[in-house]
């Protein structure tokens, strides 16, 4: 990528190979955003991992523009800004997973689900987008990953920020939805057995409610 300098690159070549590489093995490393489309995967499908793969990139996105403007700095500073959201974080994630979790055996009327579909799979974006805005260990992530692969020399940083945060989202939504497509397959052929699925959503809670439990005992470093 080129600058207004046509001399010079807005991004350094070499930094952005290495970068790239190390984004890959980052992004096929099972983390807790990856978990959480594994579950919703296992409870709602196909769609419903594909949307909130989708609802966790723009999570990212607010976290990336977070980090050029600078207030990703101002919350990583602070450790009152980081315990609320992270104790938000939480607190979310535990509620997604006790609703899985104390569901009834009338929720497997499947007709009734897919009349509901487009309702719930706006809840799941949503959701998806949610969970990642309050994981400040994303914040972090963000602010301590993108600007090594910066060159403070060439021009338009804020640029090459943005562009590595894309590119890293990106590539991680792709991911998402390769193992929402492998686990949402998975999923369908359990509605033939109503006892698997609800024992399927229960393990689905419980690996939601396991994340927010992990982000609760976070800390900083």
């Amino acid at each position: 990528m080129w600058g207004e300098d046509t001399k010079k690159p807005m991004l350094d070549t070499n930094k952005l190979y290495l970068f790239i590489s190390a984004a890959l093995l980052l992004n096929i490393t099972p983390g807790a955003d990856m978990l959480y489309v594994i579950a919703r995967s296992l409870s709602n499908g196909l769609k419903g991992g594909i949307v909130s793969s989708l609802g966790v990139a723009v999570g990212c996105l607010f976290h990336i523009l977070l980090a050029v403007i600078g207030l990703s700095a101002l919350i990583s500073s602070s450790n009152l800004a980081f315990e609320i959201i992270k104790y938000l974080g939480t607190s979310y994630l535990i509620f997604l997973g006790l609703k899985l979790l104390i569901q009834k055996n009338e929720k497997l009327n499947f007709t009734q689900k897919n009349v509901n579909e487009s309702k719930n799979l706006t809840s799941i974006f949503r959701q998806g987008i949610i969970t990642n805005v309050l994981n400040p260990k994303v914040v972090l992530f963000f602010l301590a990953f993108l600007p090594q692969f910066v060159n403070k020399e060439l021009p338009h940083v804020n640029l090459q920020l943005l562009f590595l945060g894309c590119f890293f989202t990106t590539s991680g939504t792709i991911v998402n939805i390769i193992v929402a497509s492998i686990i949402g397959s998975i999923s369908k052929r359990l509605k033939d057995y109503p006892k698997l699925w609800l024992l399927q959503e229960k393990i689905s809670g419980i690996l939601i409610i396991s994340i927010g439990l992990k982000l609760a005992f976070m800390n900083r470093k």
